[in-house]
Parts: structure tokens; sequence; C-alpha cells
């Protein structure tokens, strides 16, 4: 009989491989701290009505899959039917073989749907059928989905503008998994366009219900959203930066920039990168002041394309990873902190693989004996969260810091049905540790690998969080 191409040992290449994921890595709950799930869909148990609705919409990984796949926008953003759209997507998938999108589509159609049938233009049909129907029974609803996984924490992303109403409402309807808030203030520091920053700091203005003048007006605005955030369970901030800003700069002249920032004046690039320094800076402070764990997602070149990015907007597929010099700056922007004792829990994520060993000792540079894996070298994120990219920050890792203290993996997802990224990280783990006991490398100690697996899994993340 043909085994099926996602099995109960998929990616598990030997016996200990096996044993340590059954055993150990497949039974710990999931704490997803971080992703890009909208909390109003969760609040209202959403239901969606086929599945190109929960897979399709706004996931720009298919997208770009599909553009190279020689599909036409009208088929990934635009008009086209919920049929359609899947169509095109089920003729993508065959060509998608090595890309991590070809071992996720199976990956969820299996756990979530049951279908074990390979995803081409033939079983398109069939598929889009069935799983329309699941789609439409009570226990697909969102929250079901989630509580399907084993999911004990979804951390969100939020502006500091947002009401975090349906985080209220989640918490007062929702028992079987938590949802928190995560800071985000990236839109708080993104003055290259002045005019939609101060339209920013206007709505921002409006939320905390006075007139931002100057910049301690800003920084008193933010922290008192901040404050907001933590009353509601938020214990995470999250930065997506270019690059570690760490100018130097005096207070006077962060003033003086945001006046002319105020008074609708165009910014240099020097100025630029000082208010940014100053405002990352003073982010990073209101993290420590409330123990929080901030996360910094470094190394994206966002929006290449100008002409779709006028068109269809950010997040829609234009990014790749950059090659930003950043070494000396995130040492700056670290070391700044840590002099004065206001160095906050800090997760670092790279987006350049030729990064991997410098974030991998960076993070030794400032850990100091506080906590354990203080300073985390984050998992490996977006064009690198992938079979190959997890091996490799894995290796950097345990070569170069303490792999037994990493708090695992994230979603980083839009989708809901995007869970099963936990087991497939579980999985490569799981196979590395094993390889490396029938190489005789290390111990062929269950208890000892046991109890290290079930940390990175599970424990670390609950230990370090302490949501």
């Amino acid at each position: 009989m043909k085994q099926d191409f996602i099995h109960d040992n998929f990616i598990l290449q030997n016996k200990t491989a096996e044993y340590l994921y059954h055993q150990f890595a497949k039974k710990m709950p999931i704490i997803d701290y971080h992703s890009h799930l909208i909390p109003e869909q969760i609040a209202e148990n959403k239901q969606f009505e086929n599945i190109t609705q929960i897979w399709l919409y706004g996931d720009h990984y298919k997208w770009r899959a599909m553009r190279t796949n020689g599909v036409k926008e009208l088929f990934c953003t635009g008009k086209a039917t919920d049929w359609e759209k899947f169509e095109k997507w089920a003729e993508t998938v065959p060509h998608t073989l090595r890309n991590p999108l070809y071992h996720w589509t199976h990956l969820e159609l299996k756990r979530y749907f049951g279908i074990s049938k390979l995803l081409n233009p033939s079983s398109a049909r069939e598929i889009f059928n069935e799983t329309s129907q699941f789609l439409q029974q009570e226990d697909f609803k969102v929250q079901s989905l989630i509580k399907k996984m084993n999911v004990e924490i979804v951390c969100t992303t939020d502006d500091p503008t947002d009401n975090l109403a349906a985080h209220d409402k989640i918490a007062q309807t929702v028992t079987d998994f938590k949802v928190l808030p995560t800071w985000r203030p990236d839109k708080a520091m993104m003055v290259e366009n002045v005019d939609l920053y101060n339209q920013y700091i206007d709505k921002l203005s409006v939320t905390v219900d006075f007139e931002i003048q100057n910049y301690a007006d800003l920084i008193t605005a933010l922290k008192k959203r901040h404050d907001f955030f933590h009353s509601k369970g938020c214990r995470l901030s999250d930065h997506g930066i270019e690059n570690f800003y760490a100018e130097e700069y005096t207070q006077s002249e962060i003033n003086q920039i945001f006046e002319k920032i105020r008074s609708r004046k165009e910014l240099n690039n020097t100025e630029i990168l000082k208010f940014k320094s100053a405002t990352l800076h003073d982010f990073a402070l209101l993290d420590a002041e409330k123990n929080w764990v901030q996360q910094f997602h470094a190394g994206a070149l966002r929006n290449n394309n100008s002409r779709l990015f006028k068109q269809l907007g950010a997040d829609t597929g234009f990014d790749s990873i950059g090659d930003f010099s950043i070494a000396q700056p995130m040492a700056k922007f670290l070391n700044r902190l840590d002099e004065q004792n206001q160095l906050a829990k800090t997760i670092l994520y790279n987006l350049n693989p030729s990064d991997n060993e410098v974030f991998a000792t960076m993070i030794g540079n400032f850990q100091d004996g506080s906590v354990a894996g203080k300073i985390q070298y984050g998992s490996g994120w977006w064009f690198l969260d992938q079979k190959d990219g997890m091996q490799k920050q894995i290796n950097a890792l345990s070569n170069l810091g303490l792999l037994s203290r990493f708090v695992g993996m994230l979603t980083d997802s839009r989708s809901f049905l995007s869970y099963p990224r936990h087991e497939y990280f579980r999985r490569i783990l799981c196979n590395l540790i094993g390889n490396d006991v029938e190489n005789g490398e290390i111990p062929n100690d269950m208890e000892l690998l046991g109890s290290m697996i079930e940390n990175i899994c599970y424990y670390n993340a609950k230990n370090y969080f302490n949501f």
C-alpha cells in the first residue's frame, strides 16, 4: 500500500527522531507568541465560506508563488471568484516542490481536514468542495480551529491606537485559550513620509484625548497607551525595523526634529536616523519599566516594486531580504540600554541568513545571569521560515549559545490554518537531535533529550514570557 506523503514519521529520518517527536514534542501545547491573526475574527468566531477565504486572502507567500508561476494578479488579489483563485493556486502547488509552501499546504490539508491527496489541478475541485463542506460545520469556526491545534496562548500584533475591544470580548467569552495583544509602535517612528506621519500623530492625539505638540507629548501619549496595553495583558512589544537605529543625538535635536515634522517639513536622512534612534530607545525604556519582552525583526527590504506597492499597498508580496550592515548598530543599541540597566528581555530575529552567526554571538554579549536566556536568538523568520532556515538557525544557536534555553517556534502568520508550522518546526528539531544521537555526537539519554525537547517546544516560552 502506498504511504501518504504526510505520514506519522514525515521528516523524521531515524528511530531516535521518531521517539523524540512522538513521545515528547508532539504532545506539548502551543504558545504562539507572535502572529498576525486578526483579533476581531477570533472575537466574532468567524466562519469562512471556503478554503480560498481562509487560505488565500492576505497570504503574500502564496501570491508570490502564483505570480512566479505566471498567474495574473486577477487571481491573487483581484476580483476573480474564490473558486477561480483556488484553481490557480492548485495549478501552482505542484511547481512549489522544495519550497516550504508544498509542505505547509499538505500539512494543513491533513491536520485540519484529514485530506491526504496531493493538491494539483486534477484534485482541486474535489478538495475545494470537501474543505468547503468542513468549513460550514460549527467546529470549523476559528476558535475551534485554534483549540484543535492545542494552542494555549495567541499573541496578536496591535498598533498603539488600537482600542483592543476585540481582546476584551475574547477575554470575556473564550475559555479554551488566551489571546493577548502585542505592542507594535512602528508607525510612531516612520517619519520618512511627513504627511502620513502627521496623520498618525493626529490619530494618536485623538486616542489619548490630548494634543501632541512636542516630543515629550509624544512619549507621554505612547506611555499612556503602553499602560493601557499592559492592563489588557500585553507583555510583549514587537518592532519591524530595517536596521537597529543607534545614532548619537541630543534631546534638543530630537525636539527640534519633531517641531519640523509637525510643521510639515521633510526631514533629511540624518534627521530621520536620529529621530528613529531616539524613539526606538524610548520604546525600549517603556518595555524595561514593565518587565516586558521586546522583539526586533530586522533586515527586511520592503515594498521594492513601487508600481505594485502603489496599486496594492504594503504586505502584498514585494519585500525581500536586505543586506544591511547590522552588527555595529545592533551592539550599540543594546549596549546603550545595558549601560543604563534598562535592557529588557529581548528576542532578535534576522532575515539575512548571512547574519545568523552575528545574531547568535550578539545575544551572548548581553546575558547578565538574571534570567535564563534573557537575550534570545529568534526562530527562522519569514524567508528563513523553512526547513533549511530553521536548521541553520538551530545550528548557529547550538554552536554559539544554548539551544536548550531557546523559546522555540511561532507562526508569524495571518492564517488560522498555519498552526502545523509548529509541528513542522518540532519535527525538524527532533530530526536534528535524532541524527546527532545516531551519529554518536550526543548521549542516547532520552530523559535528558526529552526534557530539552519539551522545554524548547513549550516550557521555555511559558517561563520566559510569564503570561
